[in-house]
């Protein structure tokens, strides 16, 4: 009998998945506990829509991301920062992923969520940086970041 998976059931696939196993197993285990249904043909077209939709869904947020990361390589961002005066001039503090992200957004209107920007460690000295910024799986971008003194 041939069903499509209402959730995820180990040992046989993921949620949409659609199956082939024996009449009993169906009928006495999957479909009483609302694992799976029987195929329809309504219900093979509910799950071709839902794939459908997510191929869409994946599509825009990788354009999304494209476009994101073509803003971020024309754009300088400056924060500027308190150092104090011994030490050559050692930040009190550190520049982090959060500073740079209220920065871009605050200064050039650009989300970027501050999870998604990789720092190694946080910046606790003046200079000039190319933080990269993992906007999808395939798309990073690169911000530019000036630190500067008060």
């Amino acid at each position: 009998m041939k069903v499509v998976l209402l959730q995820d059931v180990k040992g046989q696939g993921k949620k949409d998945d659609i199956i082939d196993v024996s009449d009993g197993y169906a009928r006495n285990f999957l479909i009483p506990k609302k694992l799976a249904a029987e195929m329809t043909g309504k219900l093979l077209n509910e799950v071709k829509n839902r794939e459908a939709a997510k191929a869409h869904r994946a599509a825009v947020e990788l354009s999304e991301a494209k476009e994101t990361a073509e803003k971020l390589e024309g754009i300088l961002v400056k924060i500027k920062v308190k150092a104090g005066a011994a030490d050559g001039g050692k930040l009190f503090g550190s520049v982090t992923a959060k500073d740079i992200s209220d920065a871009l957004e605050r200064d050039h209107s650009v989300a970027v969520d501050k999870r998604k920007i990789r720092l190694d460690e946080p910046i606790k000295k003046f200079g000039k940086y190319e933080i990269p910024v993992k906007l999808h799986p395939d798309v990073t971008g690169t911000v530019n970041l000036i630190v500067t003194g008060d």
